[in-house]
C-alpha cells in the first residue's frame, strides 16, 4: 500500500470517528479494494448505537453488491426478513425488485444495494429524522467508496432524506436530481408498489428513463 493510499484510508477512519486500531497493518484492507475497504467496515459498524433502531436489531444490514457498480440503489430502510439476514431487499419486496431490474437488462449483481437506516424500525413504520440523520454518514462514505454513475431511489422517505425536500414522490419522480454530483432518478419503493399496483405502470416509466442513462454509460 502507498503511503498516499495509506492516509487516504487512515483519515476515512477518523472521519467515520474511529480514533484507535487494534490490528497491524498487515490486516489493514487496502483502500484500492473498496470490496474489502466497505467489508470491514459494515464490521466495525455492526454494534452501532447512534439511534433507537439498535436496540431491535438482530443483524445490521449495511449493504450489499458490486463495489464497483455503476448504479447504486438507495431504499429506506430493512424489513423483517433483512433484519434476519442481514442482507438488503430479500423479502418479497426483493424478489420484485430483482424482476424490475431484469425488465431492464440490469443484473442484481451488477448493481450496489443499501438503506437509508441500517436497522429496522420496529413495525416497518417510517424512520424517523433522529434515525436518518445517525445513518447518514454511512451513507455518505459507502457513496465515496462506491462512487457510483448514477443513483436510483426508491421511496418517498429515501427520497426525502437524499434531497433535503418535502415535495411528494409524485413530483419527485418527474425529474432527475443531483447528489454529491452524481445524477439521481427518483422511482416508488417496490413494497409500496406490492401494496399497490396501480403504481407500477408509472415505476415501470422511472426504470425506462433510468435504463436509456444508465445503457449511456456501458
Amino acid at each position: 500500500m502507498s503511503r498516499r493510499a495509506l492516509l487516504q484510508y487512515l483519515e476515512l477512519l477518523n472521519q467515520s470517528g474511529i480514533r484507535q486500531l487494534f490490528i497491524t497493518p498487515s490486516q489493514m484492507p487496502d483502500p484500492d479494494d473498496k470490496g474489502a475497504l466497505l467489508d470491514s467496515l459494515a464490521q466495525q459498524y455492526a454494534d452501532c448505537q447512534k439511534c433507537p433502531l439498535s436496540t431491535g436489531r438482530i443483524k445490521l444490514v449495511y449493504g450489499e453488491g458490486n463495489p464497483d457498480a455503476r448504479l447504486m440503489l438507495i431504499g429506506e430502510g430493512p424489513g423483517d426478513n433483512e433484519n434476519q439476514t442481514g442482507r438488503p431487499f430479500v423479502g418479497a419486496a426483493g424478489q420484485l425488485l430483482d424482476k424490475m431490474l431484469a425488465a431492464i437488462q440490469i443484473k442484481r449483481a451488477e448493481i450496489y444495494i443499501t438503506n437509508i437506516v441500517k436497522c429496522r424500525p420496529p413495525g416497518n413504520r417510517n424512520p424517523s429524522n433522529e434515525e436518518r440523520l445517525a445513518c447518514m454518514p454511512y451513507l455518505v462514505e459507502q457513496i465515496n467508496i462506491i462512487r457510483p454513475r448514477i443513483i436510483l431511489v426508491m421511496g418517498l422517505v429515501a427520497a426525502q432524506s437524499i434531497l433535503g425536500s418535502t415535495e411528494t414522490l409524485s413530483n419527485l419522480r418527474q425529474r432527475q436530481h443531483s447528489f454529491m454530483g452524481i445524477p439521481v432518478f427518483v422511482s416508488y419503493h417496490p413494497a409500496a408498489l406490492l401494496r399497490n399496483p396501480n403504481w407500477k405502470r408509472p415505476a415501470w416509466e422511472d426504470l425506462q428513463a433510468l435504463q436509456k442513462v444508465y445503457e449511456s454509460m456501458i
